[in-house]
């Protein structure tokens, strides 16, 4: 899920870029555990910076357009490059792992649970 171009402007400029964790949630759906990359992605040569959400759970639909709320509870490691597009998938797959393994530990878990998470009548998904 990657944010649009005005919502990466809106983050703070001073923000490392990198690899992240926390939670995520799409409207007012479930949290779930996410890794958030921050930066240029260097392997495909992007000229703009990005904000990448990767949620940790398999969605049966498209939520294209929906309010996705995030929070970062740590990070994991500085952009890179990489010699292959094996070699990025290995690091994503590590860097998922990793996540998994923070965000259940005592202090990350209560903030699942988070009121940020509950959207405001009115704002709902898919209009349910």
């Amino acid at each position: 899920a990657n944010f649009s171009e005005q919502v990466v402007e809106s983050f703070p400029s001073d923000i490392s870029t990198g690899i992240y964790y926390g939670w995520a949630c799409v409207g007012n759906g479930d949290v779930h555990k996410m890794v958030l990359s921050i930066g240029w992605n260097p392997f495909y040569k992007n000229i703009k910076k990005s904000v990448e959400t990767h949620i940790i759970h398999t969605f049966k639909e498209d939520f294209y357009g929906e309010i996705l709320s995030v929070v970062i509870t740590g990070y994991i490691r500085p952009e890179k490059n990489f010699d292959s597009l094996e070699a990025l998938i290995s690091a994503i797959q590590e860097d998922i792992e990793e996540a998994k393994r923070q965000l259940d530990l005592p202090e990350h878990l209560k903030l699942k649970e988070d009121n940020f998470f509950h959207l405001p009548e009115g704002k709902t998904m898919n209009n349910h």
